[in-house]
């Protein structure tokens, strides 16, 4: 007989909002790659209590917790937070590609900030924006970017030795080292300089570009910042209104070093291009700059980091990767698979499903556990090991079918399939070209784990935690002249 749930630890004895200082109670630090002993049901199965997600324990490492559920619960409802979630590879997989079974995102806090993007849209309509949207973040339209990418990155790394110092440098001359805390130095302003750049926003308004970047950003989650959010996409919107109708009767150029036109910027191809006929709205062209401001900034920034400091934890790899620069590609993925700053995506099911002999009513929220999937043994070996040598894991091209061949496979961080993340190849780009510009920069750099931030309730960084890395203090030889 299916079986709604498959937990009854909670017995109502919380409500929401007690949840969290309870959690917290409850739930003691273990080592890290160890679960919290939640007890077993009659047959020997471990249990899992829903207060566990709202736990700092959880937050830090959640991975012995999805290992769990994929091994005994891989369809999980969870009673306190009334939603389910699935956390096998092939499950996932088959979810995304069943868009009418799957068809739309819920929509939650990022749909007022972000607008009414191609995330939340399902068919006809989201089809239709793909294609136009698509076109101008893959293949030959982002090579002709790519010159962007370096100047910028070159640009932010020459700013380190600026007299004024705005990076915040500590120079220890004596020892002939420097320090940084590479967030601050070129992660967090790397990516949105860069989506600033190939949009086509003049100069004059990029400070205020990266401050709507910023609210928008800290806006999404129903946070206390959500207002900030909104007024934020409020104002971008009107800017963009002013900037189109310009850019409609006068489009503007990315140039090269010599100052030759290499294309048109993104914002005047958009403001030239039609859908179905009709031109593209505003309010359109606004959706879109909000979408590649998540993928092509917040994403890569978090890519950034957690690339860094997993390569700098395994030096051999690292070393690796200095000889031979075609492993950054390689490197980029396989973190994408231990580590992603993207948790995975949530959808509503059209029709009553069971699976697993679970069964969910129509309209329910599940959650698609995108980094269970990346850690799943049935399809990566060892998957809590960092290794950009595994022969099970595909890096080439990205591909919205995925890749399943040959005993190779995609990771699920962009997700895979008719909704597969619309920044992940500029993302792709992003991190790879910055990540080879910082390593010419760097020499003989480690991880300054003095200073180094506590994760969640003040216990060290978990290797492998969910989410980015907030802060990566560097040290490295000064540069001789």
């Amino acid at each position: 007989m299916a079986r709604k749930s498959t937990n009854n630890t909670m017995n109502g004895i919380l409500n929401y909002e007690e949840n969290r200082e309870a959690a917290q109670r409850k739930f003691p630090h273990m080592p890290v790659g160890e679960a919290v002993d939640m007890g077993f049901d009659d047959n020997g199965v471990p249990l899992i209590d829903p207060r566990i997600f709202d736990s700092g324990e959880f937050g830090r490492n959640p991975y012995p917790y999805y290992k769990i559920m994929r091994d005994h619960y891989p369809v999980f409802y969870d009673e306190l937070h009334n939603c389910y979630f699935i956390t096998r590879y092939e499950d996932i997989t088959n979810c995304y590609f069943d868009e009418l079974g799957f068809n739309t995102i819920p929509k939650g806090s990022s749909s007022g900030v972000l607008g009414n993007t191609q995330l939340e849209l399902s068919g006809i309509e989201h089809r239709r924006r793909r294609n136009i949207y698509g076109r101008h973040l893959v293949g030959a339209a982002l090579t002709k970017r790519l010159h962007a990418l370096e100047a910028i990155a070159q640009e932010l790394i020459q700013e380190w030795w600026s007299q004024d110092n705005p990076k915040d440098l500590i120079i220890d001359n004596e020892r002939g080292i420097a320090t940084l805390e590479l967030g601050k130095a070129f992660a967090n302003e790397f990516p949105i300089s860069v989506v600033a750049e190939v949009l086509g926003i003049p100069q004059d308004a990029r400070q205020q570009f990266t401050w709507w970047y910023d609210a928008m950003m800290s806006g999404l989650g129903g946070s206390e910042t959500h207002h900030e959010g909104l007024e934020a996409r409020q104002d971008l919107e009107n800017y963009v209104e002013d900037l189109v109708e310009e850019k409609r009767g006068n489009p503007t150029y990315l140039e090269d070093e010599s100052g030759e036109q290499i294309c048109m910027d993104i914002i005047s191809e958009l403001c030239n291009s039609k859908i179905d006929g009709d031109v593209m709205s505003t309010e359109e062209i606004t959706s879109f700059i909000a979408l590649v401001v998540g993928g092509g900034g917040e994403t890569t920034r978090g890519a950034i980091m957690n690339l860094w400091y997993l390569l700098l934890q395994h030096q051999d790899q690292y070393q690796a990767v200095q000889r031979d620069e075609k492993l950054w590609d390689t490197a980029f993925h396989e973190m994408l698979r231990h580590s992603t700053s993207i948790g995975g995506q949530p959808r509503h099911n059209t029709n009553e499903i069971v699976m697993h002999g679970v069964t969910i009513p129509a309209g329910s929220l599940i959650h698609m556990v995108d980094v269970s999937a990346n850690h799943d043994e049935r399809i990566f070996s060892n998957p809590e090991e960092f290794n950009i040598f595994r022969d099970d894991l595909y890096s080439g091209k990205i591909l919205r079918s995925g890749h399943n061949k040959e005993g190779k496979c995609s990771h699920m961080a962009f997700g895979v399939g008719p909704h597969l993340c619309p920044g992940a190849w500029i993302s792709h780009q992003e991190t790879v070209i910055g990540s080879q510009i910082l390593e010419a920069a760097f020499t003989n750099v480690r991880i300054n784990n003095e200073r180094m931030p506590k994760d969640v309730d003040g216990v060290s960084l978990a290797p492998i935690g969910l989410g980015s890395i907030r802060e990566l203090w560097l040290d490295f030889e000064i540069p001789t002249k």
